[in-house]
C-alpha cells in the first residue's frame, strides 16, 4: 500500500508537470503569429520566415541532434515524418495563411484538427465513435462557421482559410507523432532528439521551397510596424526562434509525453486564445462578436471531443474523440 501511494503522488506530480509544460508550449506558440505578421508586412515572404524560424531554431537544437544521433538509424521515418509535417507543414501553412487572414481566425481554423481526426476515423476507417465526439465535431464545425461568417457569402479570404485548414491537417501529424513510440518502454526514442532532427529535417525542406538567398535580407536590419509602435525586426526574429519554435517545441512534446495526446491537444487550444488575446492588443486586430463567438465554439468542440476519450483504450477498435494513441501505437506495432 505504501509503494501505491507512493506511484500514485509520483503519477499526480507527474501530470500537472504535465499541464504546466503543455501551458507553457500554448502560450509560447501563441505569439509566433503576432510576432511574425509584421515581418511579413515589412516585406519578407511567409516562407521566408517560415524558413527563418525554423533553421534558427534547429541550430540552437543541433547539440541535442548530436548527442540523439543513434535516432537517425532507429526512427529515420519518424523523424522524417516529424520534420515534414509537425515542423515545414504546421509552420509554412500557419504562416502563409496570417498573410491573408487575421491571426487569430487562422488559429481557430487550425483547431478544426480534433474534428478532422474524429471524422476520418468516422468516414474513412469506418470506426464508431462516441456521442459526445460526434457533438463536438458539430460544434466545432458550426463555430467555423460563425468565425469566417458564412451568412456574408464567405466574405473571408478562401484562399487564407484553405491554407488554415492545410495547418490543421498537419497538426494532427504533429500530436500523432509527437506520441509515437511513448509506450515502447526502454527503446522509447527521446523527445529532445525527435524535437532536434524533425527541425533540421524541416529546415532542409524548407531550404528547398523557401529558397532563402532570395530572401531581402535588409529587412531583418531595419524596424517592423507593430500596429504603430516600430520595433526591431531582429528581436522579432529572436522572439520566434528562442521561444516560440525551440522552447514551444520541446515543452508541447514533453506534455504530450506526460499527459497523452487527447489531454495535451485540450491544452494547447488555449493558443488559440493567447494568440487572439495578442493580435487584439499588439496588432489590433479586433475580431467581430461573431466571430469571438465562433471561436469560443470551436474551442469548446475541441475540448468535448478531445475530452469525451476512455481513460484506458477498448479491447475493440472504437475512437471516441482522440484516436491519436490508438493510431500511433497501431504504427508503433507496425
Amino acid at each position: 500500500m505504501p509503494v501505491q501511494t507512493i506511484d500514485s503522488s509520483a503519477a499526480h506530480r507527474g501530470r500537472g508537470v504535465g499541464l504546466g509544460l503543455a501551458l507553457a508550449s500554448a502560450v509560447a506558440f501563441g505569439g509566433s503569429g503576432v510576432a511574425a505578421k509584421p515581418l511579413i508586412e515589412a516585406g519578407l515572404d511567409p516562407l521566408h520566415v517560415v524558413w527563418l524560424r525554423v533553421a534558427g531554431a534547429a541550430l540552437v537544437m543541433l547539440p541535442l541532434a548530436v548527442r540523439h544521433r543513434a535516432l537517425l538509424r532507429r526512427r529515420p521515418a519518424l523523424l522524417a515524418g516529424f520534420g515534414l509535417l509537425g515542423v515545414a507543414g504546421v509552420q509554412a501553412f500557419y504562416f502563409a495563411s496570417i498573410s491573408r487572414l487575421p491571426v487569430g481566425v487562422a488559429l481557430l481554423i487550425e483547431y478544426l484538427a480534433p474534428a478532422m481526426v474524429l471524422c476520418w476515423v468516422r468516414f474513412v476507417q469506418r470506426r464508431p465513435v462516441t456521442r459526445a465526439a460526434a457533438v463536438g465535431v458539430v460544434l466545432a464545425v458550426g463555430g467555423l462557421a460563425c468565425v469566417v461568417e458564412v451568412w456574408s457569402g464567405l466574405s473571408i479570404d478562401v484562399v487564407g482559410l484553405l491554407l488554415a485548414l492545410g495547418a490543421a491537417c498537419c497538426q494532427v501529424g504533429y500530436f500523432v507523432l509527437s506520441d509515437q513510440g511513448s509506450d515502447s518502454g526502454a527503446d522509447t526514442p527521446d523527445p529532445l532528439g525527435v524535437i532536434a532532427y524533425g527541425l533540421l529535417v524541416g529546415a532542409a525542406v524548407l531550404t528547398v521551397v523557401a529558397r532563402p538567398w532570395s530572401m531581402d535580407w535588409s529587412v531583418l536590419g531595419g524596424t517592423a510596424d507593430m500596429n504603430g509602435t516600430s520595433v526591431a525586426a531582429a528581436l522579432l526574429l529572436s522572439w520566434i526562434v528562442l521561444v516560440a519554435t525551440a522552447v514551444a517545441y520541446v515543452t508541447g512534446v514533453v506534455a504530450v509525453r506526460r499527459l497523452s495526446p487527447q489531454v495535451a491537444t485540450v491544452v494547447a487550444c488555449l493558443e488559440a486564445v493567447v494568440a487572439t488575446v495578442l493580435a487584439w492588443v499588439l496588432l489590433g486586430e479586433h475580431l467581430s462578436a461573431p466571430q469571438i463567438l465562433g471561436g469560443a465554439i470551436v474551442l469548446l468542440g475541441a475540448f468535448i471531443a478531445q475530452s469525451s476519450t476512455p481513460v484506458k483504450p477498448s479491447p475493440e477498435p472504437v475512437a471516441s474523440g482522440g484516436p491519436e494513441r490508438e493510431l500511433s501505437r497501431r504504427s508503433t506495432a507496425a
